[in-house]
């Protein structure tokens, strides 16, 4: 017998509180997101009132003796960041807070054995090795959870189904099958009490396509589509959602930073494998600060142009307001458009926040010229910078050495130039004279009169915390012009460099904003 010694119970409740959305669900999606990241085709869940049990069974790669030993530890898992959907191994072990029992059995090769597992007290989470009931035929694992209140809704069919469908709403639309055939070769059929769920096409009197490629790439490296109803969409309908392997991340608005004239008549969905790179401990979020970060927000900034493409063709785009930045915010937004570019060269995460414009683009042209209303759109080359950065930072790391393999890095540091073949499609070059740009930070302002920080890197949006005792004394000592471009750094430090070297890169930003101060003079004569 093996035994968990740590405060559990403390352990997995705060664990319960960082995932979005209820226990249950979160059970449910992490059961899920196991059996797909171990290469299952067939997953059924079987609800049975009489034991108040729900048993799971996948036809995965099943697992060996000593990893099954090892599935009791917490935070343990052989599963690698950006290879599937879970890389943590916390999320099933939510189980133990609703469950009298959790029985595992597991089927690979020779190997057939099976556990049971519980939390006796709040200290102890005793398991034992037990005969295997013989859920698994062949190979591939089982999860059988009973519960405690006869009432969950882990033992309704009609929750599960709704649930399984909104978050892997990519894998029950047949839409996506052949983008994800290169994931799951086999598809993937899912059953609930005996009965298969079927594939749903989202349709709507108006759909479009979105498609993002990275650079040589001839499939897309992320796909999805909008559609936009005549009647206003039920309310987990609206806006676009992203998924990577198939699991729904973020559903809405809000996360792209941009909304339609008519949001309740727009939804949609995109799915990004590469991603799953850059997704938060419990899966509900992606990372915004260092390499994964920057990958996350120039995908962000990809997926924003195409959209707002699709919307600009159906006449949705929301007007922009007329109402002018504080006075105070101006200089530094004046100053950031050279000040990014030149700080973007010796910390390249920041080229994630730069967006090159026509006359000195450094950004991919968008679609071609078939149709205005085919939503397709080429990915802004920051993204190949950001990942090739990623890619070669990474390298000297046994971690992440393993998240470098697969087709699109091996494009990405290939040695090879790349030469346009369409005309107007200008690509970023490692010479040549720089040009002007547009920044593609905002800078806008809240009160948190809780938060220790001067701001907070949310998006593409440095948001300003007015309500700070500094920013106060500030606006006192008409000084503010300094506390915003400090606000500003010192939230851009966690996506540019490691968490040792934040201090020396908020004092590069202080200097080279300082110094903008000499280059439009020195604009001016070179002219001359």
């Amino acid at each position: 017998m093996g035994e968990t010694r740590v405060d559990l119970l403390h352990l997995l409740e705060d664990l319960r509180d960082a995932y979005p959305g209820s226990l249950e669900e979160t059970i449910l999606t992490e059961i899920m997101a196991n059996a797909l990241d171990s290469g299952a085709s067939s997953i059924s869940f079987e609800c049975d009132l009489t034991q108040s049990a729900l048993t799971t069974v996948d036809n995965g790669s099943g697992m060996q003796r000593r990893e099954l030993a090892r599935f009791h530890d917490i935070a343990a898992s052989t599963k690698t960041r950006g290879q599937g959907i879970g890389f943590a191994g916390v999320g099933i072990k939510l189980g133990l807070l609703i469950c009298e029992e959790v029985l595992t059995e597991t089927r690979r090769g020779k190997t057939h054995v099976a556990s049971s597992w519980h939390m006796a007290s709040r200290h102890r989470a005793p398991w034992k090795w037990v005969p295997a009931p013989g859920l698994v035929v062949e190979r591939g694992t089982a999860v059988r959870l009973k519960v405690r209140n006869a009432l969950s809704p882990l033992l309704d069919p009609g929750f599960l189904e709704v649930a399984l469908r909104r978050h892997y709403q990519p894998l029950l639309d047949p839409a996506f099958d052949e983008f994800l055939s290169g994931h799951y070769s086999d598809g993937v059929a899912i059953q609930v009490n005996g009965r298969r769920l079927e594939k749903r096409r989202w349709s709507a009197p108006l759909q479009a396509p979105l498609e993002i490629r990275l650079l040589r790439k001839r499939k897309p490296s992320a796909f999805g589509y909008l559609i936009r109803g005549d009647a206003a969409l039920p309310e987990d309908q609206r806006g676009l959602a992203i998924s990577t392997y198939g699991k729904v991340i973020r559903r809405g608005w809000d996360w792209l930073g941009m909304t339609p004239s008519a949001p309740e008549h727009i939804g949609g969905l995109i799915e990004v494998p590469e991603l799953a790179a850059c997704l938060t401990l419990n899966k509900g979020d992606f990372l915004r600060t260092g390499p994964r970060g920057a990958t996350y927000l120039a995908y962000r900034k990809a997926i924003q142009e195409a959209v707002a493409k699709q919307l600009s063709a159906w006449g949705d785009v929301r007007p922009a307001s007329k109402e002018a930045p504080p006075r105070e915010v101006r200089p530094l937004q004046r100053d950031l458009a050279h000040l990014l570019e030149d700080l973007a060269i010796d910390f390249p995460l920041l080229a994630s926040l730069v967006e090159r414009r026509a006359g000195g683009q450094k950004r991919l042209a968008l679609g071609g010229s078939s149709g205005a209303g085919d939503g397709r759109a080429f990915v802004s080359a920051v993204v190949a910078e950001t990942l090739q950065a990623e890619a070669q930072m990474e390298d000297s790391t046994p971690e992440t050495s393993m998240d470098a393999n697969g087709d699109e890095s091996q494009v990405l540091e290939s040695p090879e130039p790349y030469e346009p073949k369409e005309p107007g499609t200008v690509l970023p070059g490692s010479s040549g004279a720089r040009r002007p740009a547009h920044y593609g930070l905002d800078i806008q302002f809240e009160d948190r009169p809780d938060d220790v920080d001067l701001g907070r890197l949310m998006e593409s949006t440095v948001w300003v915390n007015r309500a700070h005792p500094a920013y106060r004394r500030a606006l006192a000592s008409r000084s503010i012009g300094y506390h915003i471009a400090l606000s500003v750094a010192m939230s851009l430090a966690p996506l540019a460099v490691e968490a040792a070297e934040q201090n020396g890169f908020v004092v590069a930003f202080l200097s080279r904003w300082g110094e903008a101060l000499d280059k439009p003079a020195n604009r001016k004569a070179s002219k001359h």
